[in-house]
């Protein structure tokens, strides 16, 4: 699913209205009408009290029109609208007009009222700003919404919370809705997965208004939310005469003293992601913890005790795995180095693989066409440097990507993979997987996928997606806070499992829903 900038969703809006011979106020009726599909849906009539708070631009509109239907259906609603500007848009007037036939009269609020009191209310529907926000709330409008954040209430907001920029990061202390469930119309926004402004939405939803099918099909996104379906078509079905030599060699490389544990999780995870062989580079001192804990993996170890010194082969793997737990010390450094210039295989570099490049970036320039690199937040501003913001980080890690022809995978709440100037979110995944050696499981899945020859860029959305999605499981099952990385690694047979399922299936990390909440 495509993720459009404001101005494109503008286009969207108008060239649906073109196409369709509608106007725009019959746009946002559509819209209203399935704002008010999703409550109905789930209130069913009942006698709660929502307060809708509505601007005076469109997403204003859509909050009045949707205060009629739920006036029509019987509930039980009070309206305000705050006057933070003297311009009204058309279509608000006409819903604001409409109301006032139907005997529904608003409360307004301007910079001398006093706030809104909002007990007993058990919804607010925020909808005071939209998608075309360009400045930071004025003070007064700012105490209001901090009052809708402190009613401890449930908060809806429409399309997206009231205060938030969507393309561009926030000013300092802008105040933002925080929304328990945001409804977006047709498509999501990029600042609901960006640390800085995701934070302010712990579930959200898209409401399909029927915008033209074509343009959005036509339209240039810089970046897309992966969805299940692409996942379930990323799913190689396996020949009844195959054998382990179809499914690809995989060497995992790391470990130093005290960190065999990291080499354990990511064989394991990349053995039981569907490669057919499966080796081990180690120092001695993770022979017997290896060859213990994984007996289906094959083991070779370095001539020095505690650290790898010399990574020398008389094979070809078919994808390498790096990094886990490989230690930082510079006979390690320097056998990484060498090892880059020798091989060109399809690789992942994660952990300390991550750290030694950002202290030699002079390695850079010998990493392998396609390398997938997945730091943290951390391993990132050592790889690209700091940065101001989101956006920023967004923009400095996409130069990267192409300088170097890496694949870049960012983890997060919203891992997100980086690749010839395009960016691709992954929706499954939640606070459980942030615990010791998740990522070490995500570097054995990947490299998997890589040695059963899937291409780069598919291999790491493919693979993110998995490892969320065999969190998400774990989780469902364990709860969070008893998610460790072993549990996610347990339960990549059922996310491979559930992927195999019919459509009709619940899905977990469906194109509907943020992984945040989960």
């Amino acid at each position: 699913m495509k993720i459009l900038s404001a101005e494109q969703v503008y286009q969207a809006d108008k060239s649906t209205i073109e196409k369709e011979g509608i106007s725009s106020d019959q746009l946002m009726e559509r819209a209203a009408l399935r704002l008010f599909e999703w409550i109905h849906g789930r209130l069913q009539g009942a006698p709660v009290k929502i307060s809708l708070c509505c601007g005076i631009g469109n997403n204003g509109g859509d909050g009045l029109a949707l205060a009629r239907h739920l006036w029509e259906h019987g509930y039980h609603i009070e309206v305000f609208i705050v006057n933070y500007s003297d311009k009204r848009s058309p279509d608000f007037l006409t819903n604001l007009d409409r109301l006032k036939d139907r005997k529904i009269w608003p409360k307004y609020l301007d910079q001398e009222s006093p706030m809104p009191d909002f007990t007993g209310v058990e919804m607010i529907i925020d909808a005071l700003f939209g998608i075309g926000l360009n400045r930071a709330p004025d003070p007064w409008v700012g105490k209001i919404i901090n009052a809708i954040n402190a009613s401890d209430t449930f908060v809806l907001s429409i399309d997206v919370p009231s205060g938030m920029f969507v393309d561009r990061p926030m000013e300092a202390d802008q105040q933002v809705i925080h929304a328990t469930t945001l409804l977006t119309f047709q498509v999501p926004k990029l600042a609901f997965f960006m640390p800085e402004t995701g934070k302010f939405v712990d579930h959200w939803e898209v409401l399909d208004i029927g915008l033209d099918p074509d343009f959005l099909k036509q339209a240039e996104a810089t970046y897309e939310l992966t969805e299940m379906k692409q996942a379930r078509s990323w799913c190689a079905n396996r020949s009844r005469f195959s054998h382990k030599g179809d499914y690809g060699h995989a060497l995992i490389l790391g470990g130093s003293y005290g960190k065999i544990g990291a080499v354990i999780l990511a064989s394991r995870a990349a053995l039981q992601t569907g490669c057919g062989l499966l080796t081990a580079y180690i120092p001695k001192c993770g022979y017997v913890p290896v060859q213990t804990s994984i007996p289906e993996a094959m083991v070779l170890t370095d001539q020095e005790e505690d650290k790898i010194s010399g990574i020398t082969l008389s094979w070809k793997p078919s994808a390498v795995g790096a990094g886990i737990g490989l230690g930082r010390s510079p006979v390690t450094a320097k056998a990484l180095h060498a090892f880059l210039k020798e091989q060109k295989l399809p690789l992942v570099l994660d952990a300390d693989a991550l750290n030694i490049l950002s202290e030699n970036q002079d390695m850079l320039k010998d990493l392998p066409p396609k390398s997938i690199l997945t730091p943290h937040p951390g391993e990132l501003a050592r790889l690209i440097g700091p940065w101001q913001d989101d956006f920023e980080k967004l923009d400095k890690a996409l130069d990267f990507s192409t300088r170097y022809d890496c694949v870049l995978l960012i983890k997060g709440a919203y891992s997100l993979v980086l690749y010839e100037g395009k960016g691709y979110v992954n929706p499954t995944g939640n606070p459980g997987m942030a615990t010791a050696g998740s990522g070490d499981v995500l570097t054995g899945i990947i490299t998997s996928l890589l040695s059963q020859k899937y291409d780069a860029l598919t291999a790491a959305r493919f693979g993110v997606f998995l490892h969320g999605m065999a969190g998400d499981l774990a989780a469902r099952e364990l709860g969070e806070e008893a998610v460790i990385a072993s549990s996610i690694s347990n339960y990549l047979s059922d996310a491979f499992q559930l992927l195999n399922q019919n459509e009709g299936h619940t899905d977990t990390g469906s194109e509907s829903e943020s992984g945040q909440g989960k």
